[in-house]
């Protein structure tokens, strides 16, 4: 191993430095950290929905609450009409069989082609309602590309997909796929957003500027 070789000045210099340190009575930076607790996260009395839904809104994202999955195909319909959107992608084959057999002829299936899409539905893997955020991976139909190229992302999630922490989240895609787990995962915390040019906030840069997350208050 190389051994790096040290001036006798610049020795002297160091020795004074640690004698220095090792006299003063330096402050604790952090003295609140040395009260006793068990926990860094304190549990909300809340239930998963409900802090994911505080924290995905605090973050700019928009959460709407669905019964089942009728309220969740008038939900989206809204708001297509609403936004007057001409291309609203669907990456999700459930999604699609459902309005389909609904009769409600708004979504295109996803395809690369479609670059100028206003919108993007997509499944999840699993919602992580300590951080509002929602874990994607590239096992999804165009999972790389889907949740970050288009403007808005429109995510839809059930009851059964919803987890505490981020470490349940994982352990989620550790059971589902075992040993064939996705060469990608994305956690998805809000919209894109970055202060690089002159330390002011912009959305929507590196990905989409909004995102909605359409809950299912039931089980996959």
């Amino acid at each position: 191993m190389q051994t790096f070789k040290t001036s006798k000045s610049r020795e002297n210099i160091l020795s004074r430095i640690r004698k220095g340190l090792s006299d003063a009575a330096l402050p604790i930076p952090y003295p609140e950290a040395d009260k006793e607790t068990t926990d860094f996260y304190v549990h909300s009395p809340n239930t998963n929905e409900e802090v994911f839904a505080e924290a995905f809104i605090n973050l700019g994202g928009k959460f709407i609450f669905c019964d089942n999955e009728q309220e969740l195909i008038d939900n989206i319909n809204f708001l297509h009409e609403s936004r007057g959107w001409k291309t609203l992608l669907c990456a999700d084959d459930r999604l699609l069989r459902l309005f389909q057999n609904n009769k409600i002829d708004i979504l295109t299936p996803a395809n690369p082609e479609y670059e100028k899409a206003e919108a993007c539905i997509t499944g999840c893997e699993v919602l992580v309602a300590r951080t509002g955020s929602i874990l994607l991976s590239s096992k999804q139909n165009m999972g790389r590309m889907a949740p970050v190229y288009f403007p808005v992302h429109i995510v839809f999630a059930y009851a059964n997909q919803m987890v505490n922490d981020i470490n349940d989240g994982f352990a989620a895609i550790k059971r589902k796929y075992g040993n064939d787990m996705p060469s990608m995962i994305n956690l998805a915390t809000g919209p894109s957003r970055t202060a690089d040019i002159e330390k002011t906030l912009v959305v929507g840069v590196h990905g989409p500027g909004e995102v909605f997350c359409f809950y299912i208050n039931a089980d996959l």
